[in-house]
C-alpha cells in the first residue's frame, strides 16, 4: 500500500493544488495537520482536505482558529488565524475543532501526529537531526509522521522510519517549493518529493486578503 502524506497547508491553496497533481498514484493520504493558517484559502483548503485524506490530524493552527489572540506576538500567524475565523463555516470550524491529536494507519503500524508524539510536549518542535530522539515512542510502530516544523526530512529509528513530509504551504527549510513524501507501506521506504507552484498568485491573494506582507514574502524564500 502507498501513502501520500502531507501536512503544514497552511491555507494555501496553489500549493495543496500542485502537490495532489503532481503526487503520483497512491492507495490513500494522510495529512499531519495545520489544514488552516497563514494563507488567504483556509475553507477551500479544509474542503479539499476532507474530499482527499483518509486521516487528518489537527495542528496547532487548526486548534486555536477560534483564539486567535493567542497568537498576537506573531502578527503573520495571528492574521492568518483571524481571517480563518472570519471565513471559514461553521461546519467547517466544527470539523476542525473534532480533528484528533493522533491517528494510526496502514493497520495500526504508523502513527500520525502533528508534532512531538507525546501528548504532553504537544506543540514541541522536532527537527530532522532530532528524529533519533524519539526511538522510545516507536514501541511497535514501523514508522511515526509527523509535521510542525516545516522541514522536510526522514530518518531510520529503532528499526522503523521517522518522517516529516514537508510543508505543503509555507516551508521553511530554504526551498520554496512545496514539500511532501510518498510511503510504501510495504517495504517502510520513503520518498520525498518537491514541486514549484505559483507563489504570484498567493502573493497576490495575501494582498488582497490584506495579511501581512511578510507571509508573502517568505514563500519566496521559503523560510
Amino acid at each position: 500500500m502507498k501513502v501520500g502524506l502531507i501536512s503544514d497547508i497552511h491555507a494555501n491553496l496553489p500549493a495543496l493544488e500542485a502537490v495532489l497533481d503532481d503526487m503520483p498514484a497512491v492507495d490513500r493520504i494522510v495529512c499531519a495537520g495545520d489544514v488552516i493558517g497563514y494563507n488567504p484559502w483556509p475553507a477551500e483548503c479544509v474542503e479539499r482536505v476532507r474530499e482527499v485524506a483518509s486521516k487528518t490530524v489537527r495542528g496547532n493552527h487548526d486548534r486555536t482558529v477560534e483564539s486567535p489572540e493567542r497568537y498576537r506576538a506573531n502578527r503573520m500567524a495571528e492574521a492568518g488565524l483571524e481571517h480563518a475565523k472570519a471565513t471559514l463555516s461553521d461546519d467547517q470550524l466544527a470539523w476542525l475543532d473534532g480533528l484528533p491529536r493522533a491517528e494510526t494507519f496502514a493497520g495500526g503500524r504508523y502513527l500520525l501526529v502533528h508534532s512531538h508524539p507525546a501528548a504532553e510536549r504537544e506543540d514541541a518542535y522536532v527537527y530532522p537531526e532530532e528524529f533519533p530522539n524519539l526511538d522510545r515512542h516507536m514501541g511497535d510502530y514501523d514508522g511515526i509522521v509527523l509535521g510542525h516544523t516545516h522541514v522536510q526530512g526522514k530518518r531510520s529509528v529503532a528499526g522503523g522510519v521517522v518522517v516529516n513530509p514537508g510543508s505543503v504551504g509555507q516551508p521553511r527549510d530554504g526551498d520554496p517549493a512545496a514539500g511532501y513524501a510518498v510511503l510504501d507501506a510495504a517495504t517502510d521506504d520513503v520518498t520525498l518529493e518537491r514541486v514549484p507552484y505559483d507563489v504570484d498568485r498567493v502573493s497576490e491573494a495575501i494582498a488582497d486578503a490584506g495579511l501581512p506582507e511578510r507571509t508573502a514574502e517568505r514563500l519566496y524564500q521559503g523560510k
